[in-house]
């Protein structure tokens, strides 16, 4: 069932297009709340990893069932990651621009300052 799904795509459109090809035979939550709570669980089985390797393990069925999420919200991962990279860095670049009117960089900061100017930028974004 899985076989032909190419190896060298990036990891989150791999995880897609495995978790599609599963889907195509049944092995797939019916609604969306069954992939929230595998969410969760995932999230608690990261919280409680202690080891590197086994956090690391964690890490990546976290990432793999929150591709699994897109795929049943009809979102691409890799859209909303690039889209959520250049948000974030719009809003950092908002930090540092509102620093740098008093002459300071981020690492003259502290994130209680930064964290705000951060919600600002957010609000700002939104009013837009």
């Amino acid at each position: 069932v899985l076989d032909g799904v190419a190896l060298g795509l990036p990891p989150l459109m791999r995880a897609v297009k495995l978790q599609k090809r599963a889907a195509r035979v049944g092995f797939d939550w019916p609604t969306t709340d069954e992939v929230m709570d595998k969410v969760r669980e995932e999230m608690q089985e990261l919280a409680e990893a202690t080891e590197p390797d086994h956090i690391a393990e964690e890490f990546g069925d976290l990432l793999f069932v929150m591709a699994n999420l897109a795929r049943h919200k009809g979102i691409d991962p890799e859209v909303a990651l690039r889209d959520a990279n250049a948000k974030f860095t719009r809003r950092f670049q908002s930090i540092e621009a509102a620093l740098a009117t008093d002459g300071r960089t981020p690492d003259e900061s502290d994130l209680e300052e930064m964290d705000k100017l951060w919600d600002a930028a957010k609000v700002k974004e939104r009013a837009k």
